[in-house]
């Protein structure tokens, strides 16, 4: 499953990027984060609980930061594991200038496999449509806070 998009953001575009490439921001802008674990630089992993279905899907996932350009362009790996479900992401990122704001368009792939996968796309693709809005605001709010730190 592919997903795509565009967010502008009212913070320059360092102030973005350095929220885009510092996992402790990062762990904030994901939903259902129970512990996550900074291995170095490149490589951290985090427990999650998806709400999907009854009790949700707890799930263990590994990031691995891929290609980057400063301030214009980074890769994101994830491989994830849990009952009855295992998800491999990639997801990259272009940054750009938009007036005193920043650009950025995201697209990542999803790819479901075991049990949860055979649910179907017609009912994993509203999910997956509302995570990736909640990451989306929840970006937007770690870099209002790192624009007002700066100030």
């Amino acid at each position: 499953m592919r997903v795509e998009g565009e967010r502008e953001f009212a913070a320059p575009r360092q102030t973005v990027w350095e929220v885009l490439n510092d996992p402790s921001r990062l762990a904030k802008t994901m939903p259902g984060v129970q512990s996550f674990d900074v291995q170095d630089e490149r490589h951290w992993r985090a427990n999650l609980k998806i709400p999907l279905g009854p009790g949700g899907l707890k799930m263990s996932v590994d990031f691995e930061k891929g290609e980057e350009r400063e301030l214009e362009y980074a890769e994101l790996h994830a491989k994830g594991n849990g009952v009855g479900a295992i998800m491999n992401m990639d997801t990259a990122f272009h940054l750009s200038d938009a007036g005193s704001g920043t650009r950025m368009k995201w697209e990542a792939d999803v790819h479901i496999l075991g049990p949860i996968a055979s649910m179907g796309q017609r009912v994993i693709q509203p999910i997956v449509n509302q995570q990736v809005s909640s990451v989306l605001a929840a970006l937007d709010a770690q870099v209002q806070e790192a624009s007002a730190a700066e100030a």
